[in-house]
Order: C-alpha cells, then sequence, then structure tokens
C-alpha cells in the first residue's frame, strides 16, 4: 500500500496502526525518494507499507530509500529500478517479509524496530535516525532560483488543481439548476 506521508503519520494514523499491527504483520516500510511522482504529485513524500493478513505484528522493518539520496526528476534523474536494489537485497527474497534479515545500524538503510518501540511513539511510524546532511551544508542546498522556480511550479499544480475543483462545482450546480428547472416547470403541467 503507498501512503503519502501526511497520511502515515497523522496524529490519527496511530490508531489505525494499531488496529492494523493487530490484525496483520506490518513487516516493512520503505520512504521514498523525495519526487517519486513528479510531475504527477510534487513535494509529495511516500511510503510503500508492506503487511501480510493474519500475523501480528513483532518487528517492523524501515528502509531508508530518501535521506541524502537526490530526489527524483522527471529528465535529469528519472525513477529506475537501480534505485531499489539494494532495497530489494535488504528485503529479501519471501514477499511476505520472512526472509532472514540485518538490521544495518544508525549509519545503515534497513532497521528493525520492535513493536514495543512502536508501541512506545504511539504507533507513529515517522521514524528517521539517518543525518540529513542538507540540514547541515547550507552550500548544498539548490540556488534560490531552482528553490522559487520549484515553488512557482508547486503553486501552479495547486492553482489549476483548484481551478478543477471550481469547474467541478460550477458543473454540478448547473446541472443542480436545470434539474430544479425542469422539476418546476413539469410541475406546471401537472396543475394545469
Amino acid at each position: 500500500m503507498v501512503l503519502p506521508d501526511n497520511v502515515l503519520f497523522s496524529d490519527e494514523a496511530g490508531d489505525v496502526f494499531k488496529y492494523l499491527m493487530e490484525d496483520c504483520n506490518v513487516h516493512t516500510v520503505l520512504r521514498l525518494p523525495n519526487g517519486t511522482f513528479t510531475p504527477y504529485s510534487q513535494g509529495v513524500k511516500a511510503n510503500v507499507i508492506f503487511f501480510q493478513k493474519g500475523l501480528k505484528t513483532e518487528n517492523c522493518w524501515i528502509y531508508d530509500c530518501r535521506t541524502n539520496i537526490a530526489g527524483v526528476t522527471k529528465k535529469e534523474r528519472p525513477l529506475t529500478l537501480g534505485m531499489f536494489a539494494e532495497f530489494e537485497k535488504c528485503y529479501g527474497k519471501d514477499p511476505n517479509g520472512q526472509s532472514k534479515r540485518k538490521d544495518l545500524g544508525e549509519e545503515g538503510r534497513f532497521r528493525m524496530f520492535s513493536l514495543s518501540a512502536i508501541k512506545d511513539r504511539a504507533y507513529n511510524l515517522d521514524i528517521t535516525w539517518l543525518k540529513d546532511e542538507n540540514l547541515e551544508d547550507p552550500n548544498s542546498l539548490p540556488e534560490p532560483q531552482v528553490l522559487a522556480s520549484d515553488a512557482i511550479t508547486e503553486l501552479n499544480a495547486c492553482v489549476d488543481e483548484l481551478q478543477e475543483i471550481l469547474t467541478l462545482i460550477e458543473a454540478e450546480e448547473v446541472e443542480e439548476d436545470v434539474s430544479h428547472g425542469a422539476h418546476r416547470g413539469h410541475g406546471g403541467k401537472n396543475e394545469k
């Protein structure tokens, strides 16, 4: 199941994951690279949740394919299968996440968290451990023009989506007006 960060880590998500972990083995979370859904949903950070129904969760493995990895772009750095080679190796051959796995420690991308550790976090799976080098080195940030251009692109996408919503609302209002007008006209014929 693919979920954006804002759904996965919201306050209500803890209740959902508590229930899910009692009924399913939520064995793996893959934090997808930034820009995975570009250009369709720019700026949306997403995760893939792997689970198996019928077993309770004992441990949850998290693979961070985001921190300190260049974001995905449509042209310069498109999403490729090679970006997930290390994850596939760590995940193992068993599709239900039951292959033998190794916690790569605080410097590695693949970590195991016990159910009790997750309970202590109120079932919030927003667990990070790698130091984000981009936050510490201001010289590694994109140029201001690039940041401004990215922001304008995202805002334009939002405006376009809002425009589509307005168009749908207006179409529904016209449809309702036509429907009500036809109903009133029909009622007048019955009265004669």
